[in-house]
């Protein structure tokens, strides 16, 4: 059974740096690739950055470029957010997908809270 599993979320405040990470697990196959979504309160679901299992990532919006920085575990199919100089605009609950054989698999998501 596929699982997609976030952590690593939280409180910070403005300008400090937070990594989440996303767990995959239950599945064999190589060919995959997971991808960080995030969503604030009474707005859409925002793509913020993919990695395939080769490690190609795809570009950042320019929300977060230059701030966040996507990466995977050499192995396992582990992937992490890294998410430097947070704001305010921020905060949202960050998502996990999974892409596999054409089949999304979504995460509960981590709450990332950036607030003083």
């Amino acid at each position: 059974q596929v699982q997609v599993v976030e952590s690593g979320g939280g409180l910070v405040q403005p300008g400090e740096s937070l990594r989440i990470t996303c767990a995959a697990t239950g599945f064999t196959h190589a060919n995959y690739a997971m991808s960080w979504y995030r969503q604030a309160p009474g707005k859409e679901r925002e793509l913020v950055a993919a990695i395939t299992s080769t490690g190609i990532t795809t570009s950042y919006p320019d929300s977060v470029k230059g701030r966040f920085n996507i990466s995977r575990h050499r192995i396992k199919s582990t992937i992490y957010l890294q998410m430097n100089d947070l704001k305010p605009e921020d905060t949202a609950v960050y998502l996990c997908k999974l892409r596999l054989l054409s089949t999304d698999f979504w995460g509960q998501g981590t709450q990332v809270t950036v607030s003083s």
